[in-house]
């Protein structure tokens, strides 16, 4: 048995999201924003890849399930042309890459959007600092 006193949380191995219309969300995170679809549970569940965390949508399964979820932040390398990217998809920013923070060593940049079922989905860019 682990040693209880020690025990405590770190590794996240999958994150729900809420879907009314599964075969929708599918098409949004594997078409749009280019999600590796693991498998699917017909009719009301899909899994992708997340660089090794599983993202899991699903219909809700009670009445007070069904609320939005918490904001989802993605890493990627250059957020102006992700976003690019993302909007030739189609997909609709409700805030445009922004300075966020300045961390020290680099730069911190958000930029928000929503997913086909109106989840608030969000970019995250650690911008490095130039060279002076």
């Amino acid at each position: 048995m682990a040693d209880e006193t020690n025990f405590g949380l770190a590794a996240i191995e999958q994150i729900a999201v809420n879907a009314h219309d599964i075969e929708r969300a599918v098409g949004f995170y594997r078409d749009k924003l280019g999600m590796k679809l693991l498998f699917t549970v017909p009719p009301t569940l899909a899994f992708f890849d997340c660089n090794g965390i599983r993202l899991m949508l699903s219909l809700p399964a009670k009445p007070e399930f069904d609320h939005p979820g918490s904001i989802i932040y993605f890493n990627v390398d250059d957020i102006h042309r992700a976003c690019e990217t993302l909007t030739t998809r189609g997909v609709q920013f409700e805030e445009e890459p922004a300075f966020v923070a300045d961390m020290g060593a680099y730069d911190l940049w958000l930029a928000a959007f929503r997913d086909s079922e109106n989840n608030l989905l969000a970019l995250m860019s650690h911008v490095p600092k130039e060279a002076k």
